[in-house]
């Protein structure tokens, strides 16, 4: 039992891992004895992770797949396997019905459903030469509850992406595990990330009180969350979306 959580030694890669939640998933690894690679579109972001929590900074803009599969190229061409992708780069647009573009589809969807497959893709070469029956590889898509419920905010094309994530963690499930890979998705409710800032700080107090826990996310919360997936305790899980917003999203 004592090595039950344990995800020491194994190889990490989390997407938009330089903030936000992301950073929040990226550290937690660290910490717990993961090597692990992040990705970012800024240079300088990718640095300052480096610098802060000892993770190693690619940048990449994963809204488009050549450069999902630079990305892959350049983790293959340092590392021989990949234990655990974390699809957590996106991107999210508000805007009342009327006024809704059609670039905010464009710019939500590409990064948030197209980027997950894509990079899944990419990197099962290395996802598989790791993956073991009694410890498979992990894919863990960072989903929302907004994509659980319906959002109190107007953004459509986020709230309809992150459900299309949590059905493509379904069907890449089915087909992922005979490969010796699991897939999941963690649902976040509010956490205290930059998407999330101008909302928390208008309405902080009243967003903690619809939770029955009285309380927003800590990074504790969703790095707990992504760490039972990646051990051995979370070997058996595939096909699952947790949600980790204390409670809001299935008791609100």
């Amino acid at each position: 039992m004592s090595g039950l959580f344990d995800v020491a030694g194994k190889v990490a890669l989390v997407t938009g891992g330089t903030g936000g939640i992301g950073f929040m998933i990226a550290q937690g690894l660290k910490e717990a004895g993961a090597t692990v690679y992040v990705a970012s579109r800024k240079a300088d972001a990718c640095s300052a992770a480096e610098s802060e929590i000892g993770v190693v900074g690619i940048p990449a803009d994963l809204s488009r797949e050549d450069e999902c599969l630079r990305l892959a190229g350049e983790i293959s061409s340092r590392e021989d396997r990949l234990d655990i992708l974390v699809n957590n780069a996106g991107a999210t647009w508000g805007a009342p019905l009327e006024e809704f573009p059609a670039a905010a589809w464009d710019k939500v969807l590409d990064l948030n459903v197209k980027s997950p497959f894509f990079l899944t893709r990419a990197f099962l070469p290395l996802l598989e030469a790791g993956a073991t029956d009694d410890d498979p590889s992990r894919v863990i898509n960072i989903g929302s509850i907004d994509g659980i419920r319906v959002p109190e905010l107007p953004n459509y094309s986020y709230s309809a992406s992150k459900a299309a994530v949590h059905h493509l963690t379904h069907v890449l499930a089915r087909d992922l595990g005979p490969r010796r890979i699991t897939v999941n998705a963690i649902a976040p409710g509010p956490f205290p990330s930059k998407m999330m800032r101008a909302t928390l700080e208008a309405a902080g107090d009243e967003i903690a009180a619809t939770s029955p826990l009285g309380r927003i996310g800590r990074p504790s919360d969703v790095a707990g969350a992504t760490i039972f997936l990646s051990s051995l305790a979370g070997a058996y899980v595939t096909g699952a979306v947790i949600p980790v917003d204390g409670g809001i999203s299935t008791t609100k």
